[in-house]
């Protein structure tokens, strides 16, 4: 008989997994990822609104946003290549994460200084360098939670990260919101210096990130497995077979097909002609509550809700029913498989964008307001935890990180430029002609489930229980 302790399997001794180092770490990290976020968004879109600026002009500024969708073009340059110096005493990983947040503190600062007024093509310059940051610091943060703990961590670092995440997009929006209204001297009153003291606030809590990145340590060099072998055989006969050209020219040309070919190429020998359809699915699938997120926090200014109604309904309330819906998500998921709830949950976002027309027709209404957005982000957190899964099922585990990262970027890439557009179509149309038309956008999703549905994973369309 063996002698060993039996191991403790209950509740709290598997809760205990949250209290290991790394996954508060990943707690800090999640924090540090989603304070940007807004910050350049839906909080900015408030400001310029509160300011006087245009919608049409606010609304071409979600196109900043256009940095997280080709983050997958420097993602290998991230990967591989150390910053002179800072690597040496940091580390690769740590040197990319430290440059990307200092970055962002300096961009957050310099949007505090600015005046959207009178130099609004600087805010826009700044705002880029922000998301750009953001989405670098982004690339970094996955690639350490990858390597810095065994598989068996990795959920409870997954789950903490998201935790710091929300909790940042709660600061950086009903936050803001509410130390721009603290620090305005008259209420609803448009104050330069209420906005720069909430930026500067904002910037300030990018130490935390900072902080913890000066004190974690480096993840353990990760041994070359047979398939990282094998693309860098890939390079250098590609390097030999083009020996005319320049040396430094033909060894970028040999990474550039392994880095970013090869994934692209796994992906159309799989899929074959439904490939196109599968794309057409990822980058249509969140156009509806993408375009209306552009222009919601204007929306919001128009119809005289105030920033504390904003913060309190908006900002915090509606974060919480994002995260129950992407919870409830997940069970249904588990229980009818990913293609019905990932058809569902398009349905749903289409239905609930129809609820703003309503709104728009009521105007100022905090109970109505609270019911929308309600409905509104149950039915995103469905949608978003059944979309996940759905991309998740499509990657090759050899190209998984490379192919994810695509994926995740081609399903902003559409929404975010139509939705520059938005801000004009409401001036020359009105509010409740654009939120029918955003949900209408929604339903040509549905047909490209039911096509895609013909080629995906049998499981996929199961539950665990059948």
């Amino acid at each position: 008989m063996s002698s060993a302790a039996p191991k403790d399997t209950s509740w709290l001794s598997s809760a205990k997994v949250y209290l290991h180092p790394r996954a508060i770490t990943l707690l800090l990290l999640g924090f540090s990822s989603g304070l940007p976020l807004l910050l350049v968004f839906g909080t900015l879109s408030f400001w310029l609104r509160e300011a006087g600026v245009e919608r049409s002009l606010i609304t071409y500024f979600s196109w900043v946003g256009l940095a997280y969708g080709f983050k997958w073009l420097w993602a290998p340059l991230v990967d591989r290549l150390p910053i002179p110096s800072l690597a040496n005493k940091l580390g690769r990983r740590r040197s990319w994460l430290l440059l990307a947040q200092l970055s962002l503190f300096l961009g957050l600062l310099g949007l505090a200084f600015s005046d959207p007024i009178n130099n609004l093509y600087l805010m826009a310059l700044l705002a880029i360098l922000v998301a750009i940051s953001s989405a670098t610091q982004d690339i970094v943060i996955d690639a350490y939670r990858i390597e810095s703990a065994e598989e068996t961590l990795q959920a409870a670092m997954a789950a903490t990260y998201m935790a710091g995440y929300r909790i940042a997009m709660i600061t950086a929006g009903a936050g803001a919101l509410a130390v721009a209204a603290w620090a305005s001297p008259i209420a609803d009153i448009y104050t330069p210096s209420a906005w720069q003291t909430a930026y500067i606030v904002m910037a300030c809590l990018m130490l935390v990130g900072i902080i913890t990145t000066l004190v974690i340590s480096e993840p353990a060099t990760i041994e070359l497995d047979e398939e990282t072998i094998k693309q860098q055989n890939k390079i250098i006969a590609f390097s030999e077979k083009n020996a005319h050209l320049p040396p430094l020219f033909s060894r970028f040309l040999g990474w550039a097909y392994v880095a970013i070919a090869c994934p692209f190429i796994d992906f159309i020998q799989r899929y074959g002609k439904q490939a196109i359809i599968i794309l057409a699915l990822i980058g249509t699938y969140r156009i509806s509550d993408v375009i209306l997120g552009i222009i919601a926090n204007v929306f919001y200014v128009d119809m005289g809700f105030s920033k504390i109604e904003i913060a309190q309904i908006i900002k915090v309330y509606g974060v919480i029913m994002t995260i129950v819906g992407a919870g409830l998500g997940g069970i249904l998921v588990n229980r009818f498989g990913v293609i019905r709830i990932l058809f569902i949950g398009a349905l749903l976002v289409s239905i609930t964008n129809l609820l703003f027309a309503w709104l728009a027709t009521l105007g100022h209404d905090t109970t109505a307001l609270t019911i929308v957005i309600s409905l509104d982000n149950l039915s995103g957190g469905i949608a978003t935890a059944a979309f996940i899964a759905y991309l998740s099922s499509l990657t090759n585990i050899q190209y998984s990180a490379t192919q994810y990262a695509l994926f995740s970027s081609i399903m902003l890439l559409f929404p975010k430029f139509l939705g520059g557009f938005s801000g004009g179509f409401v001036d020359s149309y009105n509010y409740e002609l654009f939120f029918m038309g955003v949900a209408l956008l929604g339903l040509p999703v549905l047909f490209l489930i039911v096509l895609a549905a013909k080629n995906v994973k049998p499981h996929l369309h199961k539950n665990k229980y059948e």
